[in-house]
């Protein structure tokens, strides 16, 4: 069978056989490139190749989920900021429903929002996400009800939505298997490393409180919001697309990453889109073990992301001291992902590294909750944050890796 032609955003034509691949299972693959050595599987890609793919994708993507987690979770130091007190947020139950207001929609347009990423273009879509967000983030520095906060906080999860499962996704179309853990780890160990010191900039934003007749709160919203707008809109120039509409590489550049691609599991060429396709996979009681297990992992570090600033306060911190000591274990944190990612991807073992994140996160939540002294408290902050975040990538990459290849619906 001839091999189909694909053409890029700069109108090149590349050649990508279709093969035949022999799953295996879901803990070993046949070959592996490790993140820092050249590639040695026969299609031509040098490992500078690669190195020119990681740095055009992993940075700038990095970058905008960062500013999306900074986004979302700065409600809680507004709140110490002033906010609680000017809304009236501690009344009957509203700062539950302003919390939850975000999440839903960021959960049901999740799986739908993908859809637009080939119909628009990937730039396209994610610029735009990013940018809408921003603008809901500004406004949010002008409201007058805590009303009209869940209302923004609905919007946000609205535009947020679309970003992350979009940023995933193009990941993964360029890496075999055992390459994607450790490109996902920094893309989200850069959302740690920067969303940890966003503490200390809001608290700087807040001491601008009373220029311009407007409160400290809502710097914090107008400064975060203006540079996610700006940084939205220079991102539609350098977002990244799929492999087969990249606008960066030579013909024979994009032919080896989607031939290395289609070698190690057969999927560089799109499939059709079908409705049916989308039910088939649904219901299919892999994706929701995942999602549980991603839902577990997730629930430790927006904890920390809402309530760390609060949590520290607690143990009687000022909220000077609170605010400093916010950034150490996003650090950690951020360290740790990259060494499981490592792990997991050099012996190719996700499920391990996902059950010793578990336990270190479960441990951590112990001395954070029943431990007497202040300093084992403040210890098991970092085990939450490194057991949890450590998890996310690998269970990520572990979907990837195990639906593709034992769904009775893969084409």
């Amino acid at each position: 069978m001839d091999a189909p032609l694909l053409r890029t955003h700069t109108g090149l034509e590349v050649q990508v056989k279709r093969v035949s691949i022999q799953a295996s299972p879901p803990g070993m693959v046949s070959s592996f490139v490790p993140f820092e050595t050249e590639s040695d599987d026969g299609t031509g890609l040098g490992g500078a190749t690669l190195r020119r793919v990681d740095l055009w994708i992993l940075p700038i993507l990095g970058n905008l989920y960062t500013v999306s987690v900074i986004d979302r979770s700065n409600l809680g130091f507004a709140r110490v900021a002033g906010m609680s007190h000017d809304l009236n947020l501690s009344a009957g139950s509203r700062n539950v429903v302003i919390l939850c207001a975000f999440f839903i929609p960021y959960i049901l347009l999740s799986l739908p929002s993908n859809i637009f990423l080939r119909k628009l273009g990937t730039p396209n879509w994610l610029a735009f996400c990013v940018v809408s967000w921003g603008l809901i983030q500004l406004g949010m520095a002008f409201i007058t009800s805590w009303g009209t906060l869940a209302f923004c906080r609905f919007l946000l999860g609205v535009f947020e939505a679309g970003f992350l499962p979009g940023a995933l996704f193009i990941i993964t179309t360029w890496y075999t298997r055992h390459e994607v853990q450790q490109r996902i780890a920094v893309f989200y160990a850069t959302s740690l490393v920067l969303g940890g010191f966003s503490a200390i900039l809001e608290y700087d934003f807040t001491l601008l409180g009373g220029r311009y007749g407007i409160a400290g709160w809502r710097w914090i919203f107008i400064v975060e919001g203006a540079l996610t707008i700006g940084l939205g809109l220079v991102s539609w120039h350098f977002v990244p697309d799929f492999p087969d509409q990249n606008k960066f590489l030579s013909t024979s550049e994009t032919e080896a990453i989607l031939s290395r691609v289609e070698k190690d599991r057969g999927d560089s060429l799109p499939d059709e889109f079908s409705t049916q396709k989308v039910l088939n996979h649904l219901s299919d009681w892999k994706i929701w073990a995942f999602g549980l297990m991603s839902f577990c992992a997730a629930i430790p570090t927006y904890a920390i992301g809402y309530f760390i600033s609060n949590i520290e306060l607690g143990m009687g911190w000022s909220k000077t001291a609170a605010l400093l000591l916010c950034a150490p274990p996003y650090i950690f944190a951020a360290f740790t992902v990259l060494v499981f990612a490592w792990f997991s991807d050099r012996y190719q073992q996700r499920a391990l590294t996902i059950a010793i994140g578990t336990v270190v996160a479960v441990a951590g939540l112990f001395f954070t909750g029943f431990a007497a002294h202040q300093g084992l408290k403040y210890a098991g902050i970092f085990l939450i944050n490194a057991g949890s975040s450590g998890c996310i990538p690998g269970i990520l990459a572990y979907v990837r890796l195990f639906i593709r290849f034992h769904s009775p619906y893969r084409n």
